[in-house]
């Protein structure tokens, strides 16, 4: 069944405000397996022109997915079938432990290739004072539709 096309557009108010701690960043460099210390080291972070740690460039897959509105049932979008298709992020600063951000998502496409649908997220990554951070593109594919 085709993803509803009344999406496209569709925007959702910013998520709570998430606080990027130390510990979070630390985990989530040890899950990608990236032991680059400017993200797990304060004195390594600031020696690189940091105020303190950053987080790894793919860090804001945390928040970007998890306000899209994806889970609205009128949406279609079956998750038992879904892959994950590209993803990409353009910043404007890094990411850094103290930030307080939200996250605020966009369907900017939903279209049919083949028996597939796709779609297009756009996450706003702002500070709760509004600037903002990053931009994440994630296309997901849901199989079979």
């Amino acid at each position: 069944m085709p993803l509803n096309r009344d999406f496209i557009g569709r925007s959702y108010p910013p998520s709570e405000p998430y606080e990027v701690s130390r510990v979070k960043i630390r985990e989530f460099a040890q899950a990608i397996g990236d032991e680059n210390p400017i993200y797990r080291d304060p004195e390594a972070a600031k020696a690189a022109g940091h105020p303190d740690v950053i987080a790894p460039p793919t860090f804001p897959i945390v928040l970007s997915l998890s306000n899209a509105g994806m889970s609205d049932p009128e949406l279609g979008l079956n998750y038992a079938m879904v892959l994950h298709g590209e993803q990409r992020f353009e910043y404007t600063r890094p990411l850094r432990a103290g930030d307080v951000v939200t996250a605020t998502s966009t369907i900017t496409e939903i279209r049919s290739i083949g028996n597939n649908e796709k779609m297009v997220l756009e996450t706003e990554i702002a500070t709760v004072e509004g600037e903002l951070i990053c931009k994440s593109y994630n296309t997901v594919v849901e199989r079979g539709a």
